[in-house]
């Protein structure tokens, strides 16, 4: 007779790698490279080759995205996520404007099916029709807040905890362009330079994305280095 527990159930399946989802803000592309939230995917993809799973989506593809978080947790292609799938899970989400309340978004999403996230990086929030971005869900384990108070639109500036004994609010970092003006280099819109001015600056501000950057790299795995 076969031992009770013999069979393919008995081997675990690979680990997912550590899921980094950025969203872009407005009507910008997912690979236009002028906007901060790409560039710094495209840091992450060339010097995490392994084990690190980064991809950017317009603001309007919250849907795709939390799609392909589930099918690169799904490592055994059963269909369904097992409860050590879930409990395994490493997720980080950003985003910039419209992307940022879109990350909130798919962050609760996740929530409804029990599975954690890391962290959450919000860059001057703005909340898109039937989202909530100012408050966290409890699946969070840490949140970030950038913001800056001026001109149209400007960004939200408190984000809290839905359950503050399980999410952890680094900050709600306030920056002042009026005070200290940066200047935007590239191909930004008449609408971006003119009009969002403010808006546009931390979108492009090298001291915020230093800062985010550093946030989700403390949550990310060694990288591999040749020898």
């Amino acid at each position: 007779m076969a031992p009770a527990h013999a069979g393919p159930a008995d081997v675990d399946s690979p680990r997912s790698p550590t899921i980094v989802i950025g969203f872009v803000g407005g009507f910008v592309r997912r690979n236009n490279y002028v906007h901060s939230a790409v560039q710094l995917a495209a840091r992450l993809r060339q010097e995490y080759s392994s084990g690190v799973y980064v991809e950017v989506f317009e603001n309007h593809r919250g849907q795709s995205a939390y799609e392909k978080i589930l099918q690169l947790l799904d490592t055994d292609d059963a269909g369904k996520l097992t409860p050590e799938q879930k409990q395994n899970a490493r997720i980080i989400l950003y985003g910039h404007s419209w992307g940022a309340s879109e990350a909130i978004s798919v962050a609760r999403k996740l929530e409804s099916d029990g599975i954690p996230v890391l962290l959450t990086v919000q860059v001057d929030s703005v909340a898109k029709l039937g989202e909530a971005d100012g408050v966290i869900p409890s699946n969070v384990a840490q949140a970030a807040n950038f913001y800056q108070p001026d001109g149209h639109p400007h960004g939200r500036a408190e984000i809290r905890a839905a359950d503050p004994s399980r999410t952890r609010i680094i900050g709600n970092f306030r920056f002042d362009y009026k005070a200290h003006p940066v200047t935007c280099y590239g191909d930004y819109s008449w609408w971006d330079r003119d009009i969002s001015t403010s808006h546009t600056e931390i979108e492009c501000d090298p001291q915020v994305w230093n800062h985010v950057e550093s946030l989700i790299r403390a949550d990310l795995p060694a990288p591999a280095h040749s020898p």
